[in-house]
């Protein structure tokens, strides 16, 4: 069974989540990369965040923010955060939702905002081998695999501790800057509905 719990708490946003996952056949370095971009981009904006395996073949970055935060502002500052991400190496980094876009990229998804859901820390999932979505320290990160972490595994990694605990910085209030940039970004999903539409009336030649 996964878990995948939503991301408020009465009726609050509770994190800022960005969802890395590196292209078909990439390997796992590819996202540790992409993973501190997205660090880089949180330092220089007065954030942080924890960082854990998405128990598949990306990672997931936790920002935690204060209460009150309202969701379009924390939506807009996820898509800016995913943006500057991008721009720190966009040979490595993409934000574009159509898949067919992004060219051998590591895909930075800033859509996990407002209703969505990310498996939990500890979750298995229902994949070859069981692996577990784990959490994992920013300066190790480049020293594990997602397959270090599975059902059988994980329980002897743990030993009455909560590294995701441990890890997870306090929450911060959202940079008035930060917010500002990420209302002018389209949203992906909708930018991507309107462009597959698009597309699809140049193939028909209308």
């Amino acid at each position: 069974m996964e878990y995948h719990p939503g991301l408020v708490r009465g009726g609050e946003p509770t994190h800022l989540v960005l969802d890395l996952d590196p292209p078909e056949g990439a390997g796992f370095d590819l996202v540790v990369r992409a993973a501190h971009l997205v660090r880089q981009a949180l330092d220089d904006a007065g954030l942080a965040g924890a960082v854990k395996t998405s128990g598949a073949k990306g990672v997931h970055v936790f920002v935690p923010v204060t209460p009150g935060t309202a969701m379009d502002d924390l939506a807009a500052a996820t898509r800016a955060l995913g943006a500057r991400a991008e721009r720190l190496d966009p040979a490595l980094a993409t934000t574009a939702f159509i898949r067919e876009d992004r060219r051998g990229k590591v895909f930075v998804d800033s859509t996990r905002a407002g209703g969505a859901t990310v498996v939990a820390a500890y979750s298995p999932r229902v994949r070859p081998g069981v692996p577990v979505s784990f959490p994992v320290a920013w300066e190790d990160l480049d020293r594990v695999v997602p397959a270090d972490f599975t059902l059988r595994t994980a329980p002897g990694l743990l030993v009455e501790r909560d590294p995701w605990a441990e890890l997870m910085p306090e929450p911060r209030r959202l940079p008035p800057d930060l917010v500002e940039e990420g209302h002018a970004i389209p949203v992906a999903r909708v930018q991507a509905m309107h462009e597959g539409k698009r597309r699809a009336r140049a193939r028909r030649g209308e």
